[in-house]
């Protein structure tokens, strides 16, 4: 049956909904090369991602798949990030390495900074794995592959789609029990991530920015919503671990 999921998946590229149709019309494995995947049936499958209404069928991988079995916090945010922004996502970074693995989404800006800083790290992608996206994370993503964990719904040769990335927030949102967000814009894939998470009762933490800031405001907003503040000085109160 896992064979089956793994060969569904590649045959409709990733597509839940196929998947699924697929499934349901009882449809049989193809002569398909498998790829490296854990399955919604595996043991080593995250449990916490049974909490989506859409839990993956499939997750290809490349990586130390072990990570997923550690503490996990995500730590997101802002593609144009500012100086302050990645000065923040630096320290908090550092100061959770010792305990947790950092979990992103290899994107531009805070999420790469994230990755880069991170003794141990997990990158969920929107595309498949032989895709360097965006190409300017080559290198980083070279490494990861080789010596921390990225993975994806999609399998190899999927290109990404700007329809993948808001569906594949919703990993990254599961996977952790607590969510940073260290520098957002109003209107951004952050904050879908943001509201994945509320919906899945998971903690929301959020930097403060400055009273006259305009196009990283995002996280201002959140706390006048009720996300926690993470500053320096509560840093180590809110994640009493490290």
């Amino acid at each position: 049956m896992r064979n089956l999921l793994i060969s569904l998946a590649i045959k409709y590229q990733g597509d839940y909904f196929k998947i699924e149709k697929a499934i349901k019309n009882n449809e049989k494995a193809s002569n398909r090369e498998l790829q490296q995947a854990l399955t919604i049936l595996d043991k080593k499958y995250p449990k916490q991602l049974l909490d989506l209404e859409y839990p993956p069928f499939v997750l290809f991988y490349q990586g130390d798949i072990g990570l997923l079995d550690n503490d996990l916090v995500a730590v997101v945010g802002s593609r144009k990030n500012s100086a302050y922004g990645r000065k923040c996502t630096i320290d908090i970074v550092e100061r959770l390495n010792n305990r947790y693995v950092i979990v992103s989404g290899l994107a531009k800006g805070i999420d790469s900074i994230a990755h880069r800083y991170a003794k141990k790290t997990i990158a969920v992608l929107g595309n498949g794995l032989n895709y360097y996206y965006p190409l300017e994370n080559k290198n980083l993503y070279e490494d990861l592959q080789k010596n921390q964990l990225i993975i994806s719904e999609y399998p190899f040769d999927v290109k990404p789609r700007k329809y993948h990335f808001p569906f594949r927030n919703r990993i990254i949102a599961a996977l952790c029990k607590d969510i940073i967000v260290t520098e957002a814009s109003y209107r951004s894939g952050t904050m879908i991530t943001v509201n994945e998470a509320l919906a899945l009762n998971r903690n929301i933490y959020a930097v403060p920015y400055c009273y006259d800031e305009e196009t990283n405001c995002g996280t201002n907003i959140l706390i006048q919503q009720g996300a926690n503040i993470l500053t320096k000085e509560n840093i180590n109160d809110l994640f009493d671990k490290i």
